[in-house]
């Protein structure tokens, strides 16, 4: 946790020295509400995936007499790449799926209706979908512990700057394989919610490019719903829109 903590504000102190886009410059209240979902994310989010995911996929691994001895003899990278990009094929799906269906929808709109992109913002969104993104089967594989860090932390500090309002664009090479700004910008366009469809990769965009939903460009304006800023209450009650807005009579359009 400390080095993730401590690239989130390594990045976040880039952001002040090398500014991509004025309009997306953090203020004390975006900055209070990236604080508090980071705490919240290594705080609950975490315990709840280690108990209710983590800790029984072990136990099931040890049950089932599953094992991954292949991998544990691999070279050191090549479990650190194997990690990074099987839980990111998982996580691929997972974030697809919620702009393809409703009721996973209205977990994942919250994180869409950030009017700005910041180092912190991957951290923001409604509880529900940020313990269904955390989901992953690394459990079952049979890793190196460093290695297994190294993957955390290097698929964190990818999407740390996949997030951030940092003026630098990497190599070609990496973002062939890598989310880049340019990309996950993109991805969270206001132009529309069809518009959004793309880029899903949020440290590893080569599946993207795999499954033909990559698409090239950036997008300085972000948001939904003509980029309506919600607190976090409003995040938090997002799933229950529909039934909130037919008991009000309101009858809010939400995009499927």
């Amino acid at each position: 946790m400390a080095v993730g903590l401590g690239t989130l504000a390594f990045v976040q102190v880039l952001e002040l020295l090398f500014e991509r886009h004025k309009g997306w410059r953090i203020n004390r209240r975006e900055l209070a509400t990236d604080v508090f979902y980071v705490a919240f994310g290594y705080g609950v989010i975490g315990f709840f995936t280690d108990t209710v995911v983590n800790g029984p996929l072990g136990e099931l691994k040890q049950a089932w007499g599953i094992a991954t001895p292949w991998l544990a003899d691999s070279p050191f990278m090549v479990q650190v790449l194997v990690v990074m990009f099987t839980f990111e094929f998982g996580q691929y799906w997972m974030h697809r799926a919620m702009h393809n269906w409703t009721p996973l929808w209205l977990t994942h709109a919250p994180h869409h209706h950030i009017t700005q992109l910041n180092a912190m913002k991957g951290f923001i969104g409604n509880p529900i979908e940020l313990f269904l993104i955390s989901l992953g089967v690394i459990a079952l594989l049979d890793v190196d512990l460093n290695a297994l860090f190294a993957a955390i932390t290097a698929s964190g500090a990818i999407a740390a700057f996949a997030h951030a309002n940092v003026r630098a664009d990497p190599p070609i090479w990496y973002g062939y394989f890598f989310t880049t700004i340019r990309n996950h910008s993109l991805h969270h366009t206001a132009l529309s919610y069809e518009d959004t469809r793309c880029n899903y990769g949020n440290s590893v965009i080569l599946w993207d490019r795999v499954f033909g939903t990559y698409k090239e460009g950036e997008s300085e304006v972000v948001g939904q719903d003509d980029r309506k800023r919600l607190s976090i209450r409003e995040q938090w009650l997002f799933p229950l829109r529909p039934w909130l807005d037919k008991r009000a009579g309101a009858g809010a359009e939400v995009q499927p």
